[in-house]
């Protein structure tokens, strides 16, 4: 009886949800609605009947399904029931039926070809949690939205598919084919919105993703994606956002993104492209979002003040410079941080009234700052910290109420800290250390130090003026003055002990030093006192003045350059240890000339040592000049550096002998002193001094087990030194002997790679061969788990470390040790990467070992080869 009664309910609606599927028009389900409504009237059912109606059509459903209607299971306890009711009720139950169906939306109705390629997703991508409930009753169209899944229906097609798994840091299975689940992918042609993020998906992204014609939005994020951007994409014409941060890759900037008209939103940070943008990124109109942070670009940024709705710029961490870009007006978010821009703030900057977040920190911007950024009508977050911006601030500045974070740090301001920025300082964060301000809550400073790197930027800090202008005349009239007189004096008296000397003596000539000659300026440099301010007032914090010294004193210091003062010998001479009348033990080291020259010769060089002064760097305190008598030309120049009592970081590290082993956390220390050492000789003096030939063995600790780096490249040495050819403990090369001048910081780099490597590993590395396999096995160890990254790290270290600071470590040694000069990081990026490696760690606190009180030892390195 059951089957007639089925077969008799095909009869009554044959058909219907392929006519249904064809229609789909809901006046149509209001024009049935509407006639049985009536026909129920002239029926005569009442209320009662009706619900029954509705409750004995959902027990059909099983008989819908036949006809691909619905996909809900009931019992047919009450068919026979239903079927009597029909007999007397025709119309009424037909039009029952029909609402109940026109009721069930049609989005839900998904093609059994749909739901077969979303099982196959599910299994491509090696059943993620966000899918664990799907199998081949799931009703895909129906299931509940959450923050890991989304899926929405149209009609009987999925335009939209969410999904985020929770693969950030590791792929899917060497059995992946992205090729393979690209292809099962453009099986959903209606798709619009696409977004798959952390799947782990791996593997160069196929072109044939572009057959997905209807896409609008684009979301890959956090997988493992490598090579470049496919330039099919371009021929989406609907394309509005494409967002692939968080992978790898590579190669230019993508030239044909101009071709989109519709792009709004482009965000690439964290991958690995390389090189300048094209000038066509200015002709993407309707961009409002560009985010191309932590890459490798390089390079001036193209004009974009054509782009007049552009919102959110972030061009952090690369190498972008030196001119301020070209930008419109309406930005809200500009973030420049850590790139290579130095020219000045535009003026145009203080009129951006929508800008909410300004970031430029970490570059070498120089030139007044604008105090008008502090009351931008927008303004929330302001920081230029890490820069060379000069000028005065004032109490009475304005700022706006809604300004949050405010670091003006490491710059060269002068001037009283604005009132609106102090007061309810509670309420919002303001870093000012390091500049030249007129207070004592945060570290300023000295002025000696402000002078001299304004000096160094070309703009000297305001100087408070006298009420009497004739007293300043007055006064540098009596110092030139002085000056002159006493270069005179000097020259008379040298002219005359010349003139002694040769009428008494016949044979050779010996050497002649005073305290003026000893300086090597002529009496034109003396009488300069620009000169002598640029040259003598270059102090440190911790160091003495740098200055001249008289021969005398050097010998005095060495006992007469005695055997036992003698530290060691390479290939530009001996170095002694010295100690001043003050007590203080200092490094000397003694460079012979090649060659004869005159003072004037080294005017250059001496100004150059004298701004050798830096935290991380043996730095230079004084020289000596030992000339010859019958011409003054010099024979010998003694360099006078700061003595380094505690060892080479090799010591600490890989030397068995080793009193005590250098914790993970203070090896992060150390890398990240050695990185801001390299850094400073490169952007902190002009000209930079690049191809240092840096070894771990020239990386001295201090009595703090701060790191110094004591061998870096001098043109006096290369140029005029005497080279022996003895043995060198630094291996020091001349900068002309590097492949590439373009690429002529890439070489220390290289360096600073092999120091990260055998502090990693506590392992000595001698050739180049062992570097490349040692980093061969740390690309490696990079795919592994946390136990096979914890195997190649130095035994004594390796329970203190936490996974992610060396990972960290791990990733930017690697980087900087490609084979290839302008792959390999900036400075500015490595520094980055072991500061960041180093705040995870502290937070963490999982090291026990702390650099305080551990013991000191002899130097047995070189300072300064």
């Amino acid at each position: 009886m059951l089957r007639k009664e089925k077969l008799a309910l095909e009869k009554w609606f044959p058909g219907f949800a392929r006519i249904w599927r064809l229609t789909g028009l809901w006046l149509k389900k209001f024009w049935i609605l509407f006639n049985w409504v009536a026909c129920a009237t002239s029926e005569g059912i009442n209320l009662v009947k009706l619900f029954l109606y509705v409750e004995l059509c959902l027990k059909f459903s099983q008989v819908v399904i036949l006809y691909g209607i619905c996909n809900i299971t009931k019992t047919l306890s009450s068919v026979h029931e239903l079927v009597l009711m029909a007999n007397r009720h025709h119309s009424s139950v037909f039009l029952v039926l029909v609402t109940i169906l026109l009721s069930i939306p049609y989005s839900e109705q998904l093609q059994s070809s749909h739901s077969q390629t979303l099982l196959r997703i599910q299994q491509l991508l090696n059943f993620p949690a966000a899918l664990s409930n799907w199998n081949n009753d799931t009703d895909f169209c129906n299931t509940d939205s959450n923050s890991s899944l989304t899926i929405v229906c149209y009609e009987d097609s999925i335009t939209q598919l969410h999904i985020i798994g929770e693969r950030r840091d590791s792929p899917l299975p060497r059995n992946f084919s992205i090729n393979s689940f690209v292809t099962t992918l453009v099986r959903l042609p209606s798709l619009k919105v696409l977004t798959l993020v952390s799947l782990g998906i791996w593997g160069p992204l196929p072109d044939k993703i572009a057959r997905l014609s209807s896409l609008e939005i684009v979301n890959m994020s956090s997988n493992f994606l490598y090579g470049s951007i496919p330039q099919e994409l371009s021929s989406l014409k609907n394309l509005q956002t494409l967002i692939f941060d968080n992978n790898m890759l590579a190669e230019t900037f993508p030239p044909w993104l101009d071709s989109i008209p519709t792009l709004t939103v482009l965000s690439l940070k964290n991958n690995l492209f390389n090189g300048s943008l094209p000038n066509s990124l200015g002709n993407v109109e309707n961009l409002r979002t560009l985010s191309l942070s932590h890459n490798h670009f390089y390079g001036v940024v193209p004009d974009l003040s054509r782009l007049t709705n552009l919102q959110v710029l972030e061009l952090d961490d690369n190498a972008f410079g030196p001119q301020f870009p070209q930008l419109g007006n309406k930005l809200v978010t500009l973030v420049l941080r850590n790139n290579r821009f130095r020219d000045g703030i535009p003026t145009e900057l203080s009129s951006y009234y929508q800008l909410e977040r300004l970031d430029i920190s970490s570059n070498a911007f120089v030139g007044p700052f604008q105090p008008g950024l502090f009351s931008l009508p927008s303004i929330t977050y302001l920081n230029i910290s890490g820069n060379k911006l000069t000028g005065m601030l004032f109490e009475n500045v304005s700022c706006n109420s809604e300004l949050d974070v405010v670091d003006l740090s490491s710059n060269l301001l002068s001037g009283s800290l604005p009132k609106c920025l102090v007061s309810n300082s509670s309420d919002r964060t303001f870093l000012y250390a390091r500049n030249c301000l007129d207070t004592v809550n945060q570290n300023q400073q000295p002025q000696p130090f402000c002078h001299t790197e304004a000096l160094a930027v070309g703009i000297l800090p305001e100087i408070k003026r006298h009420k009497q202008v004739s007293k300043v005349v007055l006064s540098l009239g009596i110092v030139g003055g002085t000056l002159g007189g006493v270069a005179l004096v000097l020259l008379i008296f040298f002219i005359v002990r010349r003139g002694n000397a040769r009428s008494k003596m016949k044979n050779p000539p010996t050497r002649l030093i005073s305290e003026n000659a000893a300086s090597g300026y002529t009496s034109k440099l003396l009488s300069d006192a620009r000169y002598i301010s640029q040259t003598k007032k270059l102090g440190a914090v911790g160091l003495p003045t740098y200055r001249s010294f008289s021969l005398e004193e050097i010998e005095a210091a060495t006992n007469y350059f005695h055997t036992s003062s003698l530290m060691g010998e390479d290939s530009y001479g001996k170095m002694y240890r010295g100690q001043l009348k003050n007590g203080s033990v200092v490094a000397i080291r003694c460079v012979e000339m090649k060659k004869k020259y005159s003072t004037q010769n080294f005017v250059n060089h001496i100004e150059l040592i004298s701004k050798l002064r830096h935290r991380h760097l043996v730095s230079a305190i004084g020289h000596c000049f030992e000339c010859s008598l019958d011409d003054s030309s010099v024979n010998k120049v003694f360099l006078v550096f700061e003595y380094v009592p505690n060892g080479t970081l090799r010591n600490w590290i890989s030397d068995e002998n080793a009193r005590k082993c250098l914790s993970w956390t203070q090896r992060i220390g150390a890398a990240i002193g050695v990185a801001k050492g390299i850094q400073f000789l490169h952007t902190g003096i002009v000209p930079g001094v690049y191809s240092n030939d840096l070894k771990i063995e020239d990386v001295l600790l201090d009595q703090n087990l701060v790191a110094k780096i004591s061998s870096y490249h001098l043109p006096l040495l290369s140029n005029m030194g005497k080279v022996r050819h003895g043995n060198s403990s630094s291996g020091l090369k001349n900068s002309s002997n590097k492949k590439s001048v373009k690429h002529e910081d890439k070489s220390d780099i290289y360096d600073l790679g092999v120091i990260l490597l055998e502090l990693i590993l506590g392992r000595k590395i001698k050739t180049v061969n062992d570097a490349d396999a040692f980093r061969d096995l740390l690309q490696a160890s990079l795919g592994a788990d946390e136990e096979g990254r914890r195997s190649v790290v130095d035994p004594a270290i390796r329970k203190a470390c936490l996974d992610q600071a060396l990972k960290t470590m791990m990733e930017i040694c690697v980087r900087c040790l490609v084979k290839q000069p302008e792959d390999r990081p900036s400075v500015e990026d490595v520094l980055w990467n072991l500061q960041f490696a180093s705040q995870v760690q502290d937070a963490w606190r999982g090291d026990s070992q702390s650099s305080e009180g551990s013991p000191g030892s002899e130097s047995r390195g070189l300072p300064f080869h």
